[in-house]
């Protein structure tokens, strides 16, 4: 089956020239003043963070700190930097910004504090294991105080994020292939996590134009590990946790080519006008606005509100089989393929992971099955988002085949899932993109700006 879209030529990523660009540089620093961040992560405090601004110049040979990334140990090991660090460092040097984006994320900013734990930690707390919930800033310390001596790291963290992260690796540009610009909205505090969170995006090459909100705390994610591999998430809101359609959101989405909209917003206070106000102006701008489902119990919670922007305004869902399921209002008996063809009829095109036996894409009341790659699961966390990334990835570089869209995804899933962490590898999203080139150019299609209008 192929995925027909009337789109127009603009939509495909374009190679910037210099007046396609617009250079930001901060009114404070325009004097040769730089902003340096320096995150340390010590013992036994989980994170410090450093920021200064120094007149000095800026050397070339400028010392380099060691970015902690999913895969890197738990301590600082000097000032170094590894491969990969280096190559993201060189691509977001010149704070240079594109004159449109190809994806713009709308969603939680969340800092990870993840720790490896054992039952009887969990059981100390009360804690249930494998659950989601939130907590409130005293909940949130006692976790922390208990943390203590724990192994852990810290992270910009969230489902969405993911995504952009390895889109943006993976649609980093190539000599045959114009980079992919990517960029994020959301919500973080002017504290030093909030600095910490938009950092660390941006040396993956994903921006955040979002300005922090004055006084507010950035929110963030405590995730527990078990050794059974069961993940235990404890999320703190902060007080900056709501995301309002400010001049900022407003400019982005009018050129961006494909909102994303990540389901867990919808927590959020007041959040569902910001996201019909978002959804509303990206459409009438010519973008494609998808949505991830996020979580069961957030689609319980707020049924209605998904509902309310799934069926006016998406073209293009995120979600698992249980997620799939919660939307539908379907048992655990019904079948991945059954409820995505269901949604399939209020959704332009369905995309639905089912773990280790394969995925589903839906598209007029069809659902093609896409098998699984081959792999040799190491953490299976962070599979969806993957999995997200290689569907908007297929559809950016213009293939229409819907096979060979999930045969992408599934192959970006499969990576992730054969390494401990949750974002794709620099060094993988380039095997990978090579690895794609096969497909791009045996496959033809007009994949543009439009609304999704053939279904």
């Amino acid at each position: 089956m192929s995925l027909s879209l009337r789109l127009s030529s603009s939509f495909l990523p374009q190679i910037p020239t210099s007046p396609s660009f617009l250079c930001f540089v901060p009114p404070k620093f325009q004097n040769g003043d730089f902003l340096i961040c320096r995150y340390r992560r010590r013992q036994p405090s989980l994170l410090t963070l450093r920021c200064f601004s120094t007149s000095k110049p800026y050397d070339n040979g400028r010392e380099h700190h060691r970015e902690e990334e999913e895969h890197d140990n738990q301590r600082m090991k000097g000032p170094q930097m590894d491969d990969e660090e280096e190559e993201e460092d060189k691509a977001i040097a010149s704070l240079v910004l594109p004159e449109r984006w190809d994806v713009l994320g709308l969603g939680q900013a969340m800092v990870d504090f993840s720790g490896i734990v054992d039952d009887e930690f969990l059981n100390k707390l009360g804690l249930e294991k494998g659950t989601r919930k939130v907590v409130n800033h005293e909940e949130r310390g006692r976790v922390l105080q208990a943390m203590d001596g724990c192994t852990y790291k810290a992270a910009a963290g969230g489902s969405l994020s993911n995504s952009l992260v390895a889109l943006a690796r993976l649609g980093s540009r190539s000599a045959t292939t114009p980079a992919i610009n990517v960029a994020m909205a959301g919500s973080v505090g002017s504290d030093v996590l909030g600095g910490f969170y938009r950092e660390k995006l941006r040396r993956a090459n994903v921006q955040f134009l979002s300005e922090p909100i004055k006084d507010g705390t950035t929110g963030t994610v405590i995730v527990l590990t078990t050794p059974d591999a069961q993940r235990t998430m404890l999320a703190y809101q902060g007080t900056s946790s709501t995301v309002n359609y400010d001049k900022i959101l407003a400019n982005a989405v009018t050129k961006t080519n494909i909102l994303v909209v990540e389901g867990y917003l919808f927590e959020l206070p007041d959040t569902i006008r910001a996201i019909t106000e978002a959804c509303q102006k990206a459409r009438s701008n010519g973008a494609l606005v998808a949505v991830t489902a996020s979580d069961v119990s957030c689609i319980e919670r707020h049924y209605d509100d998904f509902w309310e922007i799934i069926g006016n305004h998406a073209d293009l869902i995120f979600a698992n089989s249980d997620e799939a399921r919660a939307l539908c209002n379907f048992d655990a008996k019904e079948s991945s393929a059954s409820v995505t063809r269901y949604l399939s009829h209020f959704v332009p095109l369905v995309s639905v992971t089912d773990g280790h036996r394969g995925s589903y894409i839906g598209l007029k009341g069809e659902a093609v099955y896409i098998p699984p790659f081959p792999c040799v699961p190491v953490d299976t966390c962070g599979a969806g988002d993957a999995y997200a990334c290689g569907i908007l990835y297929g559809v950016l570089r213009g293939i229409s085949d819907l096979k060979s869209i999930g045969s992408i995804a599934a192959k970006v899933a499969a990576t992730v899932v054969g390494q401990q962490g949750t974002r794709l590898r620099v060094s993988d999203a380039v095997k990978l993109a090579e690895s794609f080139t096969f497909h791009r150019s045996t496959i033809g299609s007009d994949i543009g700006t439009d609304h999704i209008s053939s279904v």
